[in-house]
């Protein structure tokens, strides 16, 4: 499975969207500061995420979300999946 995820971070007041096939460890190596963007705070929470059956339809979606270039819309996202 390959996942489009969205991470908060309350002391950054920042979201990060990204895809990935394994959820959990890029999530760790977001915490960790492996990743440029995200090494800016290590308090990043899992808030949202969608599951996909191939790395295109995450890519697609990603995308997507990117391009709204709306932190409502993320925000909408995340209410949605509550």
């Amino acid at each position: 499975m390959y996942y489009v995820y969205i991470l908060y971070s309350p002391t950054a007041n920042k979201y990060y969207t990204g895809q990935t096939d394994n959820l959990s460890q890029r999530v760790e190596s977001h915490r960790s500061g492996i990743s440029r963007y995200t090494a800016i705070a290590a308090d990043w929470e899992l808030v949202y995420f969608e599951e996909f059956d191939s790395r295109q339809k995450a890519l697609i979606r990603e995308r997507e979300i990117k391009s709204m270039k709306s932190r409502k819309y993320i925000e909408q996202l995340i209410k949605k999946g509550d």
